[in-house]
């Protein structure tokens, strides 16, 4: 198994920050800043993204039939559901903290410690998954092909007769694919629009760099293409049970590293951290400069960095809800409140 990058030393950061800072923001070109302008995504098969799109907000995907992939992570809200950790069927607490879909496209990996590959390798987690959707795969599955606007729909889109786990994987990926969220305040100053942002805001990015955010938080995402040790310079104390890359990797000095989340939007995906612990940006900006890089902020800094923050906001996807397909009279109805039976099962 390939290994996972280790932590980047504080002045590893300070040091490639100060590279960053080589010229100042209004001489340099986008490319020469540590981040990227995101781009919209390129819709290459629309009525896959379509079937995705109605998947994304079918609850009959989960066992209670209450439950759709929207509920946690709700594109009404920055692709989160703002709340430490997601109430999942028969209200259990979920075990970590729902990262945004928004953007999740572009990292290295998905789930906090980066377990799936890519986002068809995520989406069947939630499915299966006891305390979140509940259900199974052969459920869902039976569920699907019981539907007959759905069989007709996968066959057109698949050119198959059956349909199967690994197309409902793909469909939502595919949706999901397309949630991108271009043209934010700071996009457009990347471009060359030196009015998109103010001073405050424009400070605050000077600081971001400067202080080495910028060493783990870059690129077009703004993250979420590595992985990293929650506490670098001082240990971060919490009682979540979540390990990190340790899970994955079996390796203890993996131990509390996670995949670095996106900064985009990030004003809108409160809480923070894999826990949820920091109910605020101003929160969690005093935790990671203290933690990551052993900077005391001040009240002015640590609003100048918030500030730069809420530039990041893009434009959110233009969602047109879909019209679901009919159940049939042999579509499982759902019973969010019936006993739970299969063996093994909670």
């Amino acid at each position: 198994m390939k290994r996972n990058p280790r932590p980047l030393s504080t002045a590893l950061a300070l040091a490639l920050a100060s590279l960053a800072l080589a010229a100042t923001p209004a001489a340099v070109a986008a490319d020469a800043e540590p981040i990227q302008p995101l781009e919209p995504a390129k819709v290459t098969d629309p009525a896959k993204v379509e079937l995705g799109k109605k998947l994304w907000f079918d609850p009959r995907l989960s066992r209670s039939g209450f439950i759709s992939c929207n509920s946690c992570h709700n594109l009404s809200m920055g692709g989160s559901d703002n709340v430490a950790a997601s109430v999942g069927d028969r209200w259990q607490k979920g075990g970590i903290n729902s990262p945004t879909v928004l953007n999740s496209v572009l990292n290295i990996a998905q789930f906090w410690d980066g377990r799936a590959k890519d986002l068809a390798d995520q989406a069947g987690g939630p499915i299966a998954n006891p305390i979140e959707m509940n259900s199974t795969h052969e459920a869902a599955v039976a569920t699907l092909r019981s539907i007959p606007g759905y069989v007709a729909e996968f066959k057109s889109v698949y050119k198959v007769e059956a349909i199967d786990i690994q197309q409902i994987t793909d469909a939502l990926a595919t949706f999901e694919a397309t949630l991108v969220t271009p043209n934010s305040r700071f996009d457009q100053w990347l471009k060359g629009d030196k009015t998109a942002i103010t001073d405050v805001e424009l400070k605050g990015y000077q600081l971001f760099k400067t202080s080495g955010c910028v060493a783990c938080h870059n690129g077009p995402a703004v993250g979420g293409n590595m992985f990293q040790k929650m506490g670098v310079v001082a240990e971060y104390k919490t009682n979540h049970p979540a390990e990190g890359r340790s899970a994955v990797t079996g390796n203890v000095i993996d131990r509390f590293t996670f995949k670095v989340p996106t900064l985009r939007n990030v004003e809108l995906t409160y809480p923070y951290f894999h826990d949820g612990a920091a109910q605020t940006l101003a929160e969690a900006v005093d935790i990671m400069g203290r933690l990551q890089l052993g900077r005391v902020y001040s009240a002015e800094e640590n609003a100048q960095i918030v500030a730069f923050l809420k530039t990041l906001t893009g434009d959110q996807p233009q969602i047109t809800m879909p019209i679901l397909p009919v159940s049939s009279d042999q579509t499982p109805r759902p019973d969010p409140f019936a006993p739970i039976v299969a063996p093994g099962r909670r």
